[in-house]
């Protein structure tokens, strides 16, 4: 079982929560904070200090308030732990069920764990760290996290696909996504073959023009 674990959660309520049920239901030494930047110093120091935090448990959006902070949110927090550690075990507690960054979280970044707040999230939560702390070989995921990362009609979807949807949902030009598809060393870089992978995406979504392909994308939950 866990000896030391971090929440990082803005919200008060919910960090509560989670401090407390960790505290009836485990023996770890339980630490909190509500800042991603605050998280990472308090992993530096535990390192240093020769007491590491063996879980982490994360969400992904934090509310922006007067402190100004490099890590905007969860993700990035996740990012720079897995740079330096790659074994120190995670938990994502997010009610963020978006197809890209549940895709990434889990398949790039190997969280150990996806719990999707709601009623039963903290039962749940408990659920999975007792499944991660036994080794469990596959990430414990929520039923509708599953249900978005097994959903068929993304996994039709290759991750050039997938950059190109978010690129286009955030205002960029085909100009400007091949751009950056050339940063990330992707072999569709091009703009005409930005340009017939997008023609794809329409027919394959059945979306009459790129607006509308969008609003279906994110209806689906792909972005």
């Amino acid at each position: 079982m866990f000896k030391k674990i971090l929440v990082v959660e803005d919200y008060d309520s919910i960090n509560d929560g989670i401090v407390k049920a960790l505290s009836e239901n485990t023996q770890a030494e339980t630490y909190s904070t509500k800042y991603c930047d605050d998280a990472w110093l308090k992993i530096q120091s535990a390192e240093k200090n020769g007491a590491p935090f063996d879980l982490i448990i994360s969400d992904l959006s934090f509310v922006e308030d007067y402190r100004e902070t490099k890590l905007k949110g969860g993700a990035d927090l996740i990012k720079l732990v897995r740079d330096h550690n790659t074994d120190i075990k995670i938990i994502v507690y997010s009610i963020e069920i978006r197809y890209i960054e549940v895709t990434d979280l889990i398949d790039h970044l190997k969280v150990n764990a996806y719990i999707s707040k709601g009623r039963n999230s903290i039962k749940e939560l408990l659920s999975a760290i007792t499944y991660i702390s036994e080794e469990g070989n596959l990430p414990y995921l929520s039923p509708d996290i599953k249900e978005v990362k097994d959903n068929p009609s993304a996994h039709i979807l290759h991750d050039e696909d997938l950059l190109i949807l978010r690129y286009l949902s955030e205002g960029l030009s085909q100009s400007d996504i091949s751009i950056k598809l050339k940063e990330d060393d992707l072999n569709i870089s091009s703009t005409s073959s930005i340009e017939k992978r997008i023609s794809k995406l329409r027919a394959s979504f059945n979306a009459k023009n790129t607006t509308h392909l969008i609003s279906i994308a994110k209806d689906m939950g792909i972005i």
